[in-house]
């Protein structure tokens, strides 16, 4: 199937990716914010981790880090995977690439450890925020990006994405509460993991610094690590970004559930002026 069969599902698309014959097919709704022909890195973060998820057929196992590095924007259009699988006693290490033509658009390294119960002491001080407050059911403000566009899209069709603090018509440092409004993979639920790794890369839009119309500011690569899977369908962010005048920046991502945090993300921005019009 070539790109163009793939763009031509927009009015029919329900899933942000379905699968035939061994390769991914993603739709309309994977779209970025900087390119409509690329994907937002949100969708093969999700793709990626279901992907590292499989690798262990046994229960018991849980996606703890997942470091995706976005090589080349990733096209709306037919996906192809190689994977090698590391199986330990204890850990599982995979790394996976995402190919467009035979060319490599991502890859990632994934840590699966196998689950063990401990006794854990909750009452331990620690400088984040024990909740993120106010919880999703009293937001109400939609995420609104300014010069963002708002077609259909990953964030403008696939995520409700509900302000919690800060100003998203301001730069700098805010929270939100998103929950995916449609499958990740036709046919199939998403798993925490997923739920997280699409969550994970909107960190660098939610704590913009610098005017979409005048810049970009697009991640090269995400590092999720998750202490516990999230619960429910909302998982929430409180992201910070800092640049430097060289072009280089970072976003750091707080993720937490209604019932207290779940792990932190890291970006790292390529920002780069706008070219005149």
């Amino acid at each position: 199937m070539t790109g163009n069969a793939v763009l031509d599902q927009e009015t029919s698309s329900k899933a942000v990716y379905s699968q035939q014959d061994g390769v991914w097919l993603p739709s309309v709704l994977s779209r970025g914010p900087w390119d409509p022909r690329a994907q937002h890195g949100g969708a093969p973060s999700a793709l990626l981790a279901h992907l590292a998820e499989a690798a262990v057929s046994e229960p018991g196992w849980q996606l703890t880090r997942l470091t995706v590095e976005l090589i080349k924007p990733v096209p709306v259009a037919p996906l192809t995977v190689r994977q090698e699988i590391h199986p330990a006693r204890s850990t599982t290490r995979t790394t996976i690439e995402l190919y467009a033509d035979d060319v490599l658009v991502a890859r990632a390294h994934a840590l699966l450890l196998r689950g063990q119960a401990i006794t854990v002491q909750d009452d331990v001080p620690g400088w984040s925020p024990e909740q993120l407050l106010p919880p999703p059911s009293e937001c109400s403000e939609r995420l609104v990006i300014p010069g963002m566009p708002t077609g259909t899209s990953f964030y403008w069709s696939a995520m409700e994405i509900l302000m919690a603090q800060g100003d998203s018509a301001a730069p700098g440092a805010g929270a939100a509460w998103f929950r995916l409004t449609v499958p990740l993979i036709e046919g199939r639920p998403a798993s925490p993991a997923m739920r997280a790794a699409a969550v994970a890369d909107f960190g660098n839009g939610l704590s913009w610094i610098l005017p979409v119309e005048q810049y970009l500011f697009a991640n090269a690569d995400l590092s999720l690590h998750l202490h516990r899977p999230p619960q429910g369908e909302w998982i929430g962010l409180i992201a910070e970004t800092h640049a430097d005048t060289s072009g280089a920046g970072t976003t750091m991502s707080r993720m937490y559930d209604v019932h207290g945090p779940i792990g932190v993300a890291i970006q790292t921005l390529v920002m780069r002026e706008r070219a005149a019009k």
